[in-house]
């Protein structure tokens, strides 16, 4: 299914969509100083099997943030040569809808607060 959308509502989408990511980017930073707080109070097998588990999960949501934006930002330039190219009426002009970076936004977001979920699970238990 081809579906359009305007140039200036996608722009508005990639903004908001680079804004959410960098706050994830920063949300993953303070989990992982957590994480630290807990290793440091804990020496338990079993607690430091499920902080290997995060510690691991952190660096695979991190590596996901990065390449999303980086698909993001393509889509993004791609966007900005199309207004280069024909500037007129760009904030109705519509171009092909970018659901393959929505999809990636949208699925990363699921799975990111069900990280965060278990995470904080975890961390309420053991600090």
């Amino acid at each position: 299914m081809n579906t359009k959308e305007t140039i200036y509502n996608q722009h508005a989408e990639n903004v908001e969509w680079t804004s959410k990511l960098n706050f994830y980017k920063d949300e993953v930073a303070i989990m992982k100083g957590r994480l630290e707080e807990v290793t440091s109070k804990n020496n338990d097998k079993d607690v430091l099997a499920k902080v290997e588990h995060f510690q691991n999960q952190f660096i695979i949501q991190r590596n996901n943030i990065d390449e999303i934006s980086h698909a993001v930002k393509m889509n993004e330039e791609a966007l900005q040569k199309e207004v280069n190219s024909n500037p007129v009426a760009v904030d109705h002009r519509k171009a092909e809808y970018h659901a393959k970076e929505k999809d990636l936004v949208d699925s990363f977001e699921k799975n990111f607060n069900e990280l965060r979920t278990e995470f904080k699970t975890f961390a309420a238990k053991w600090m």
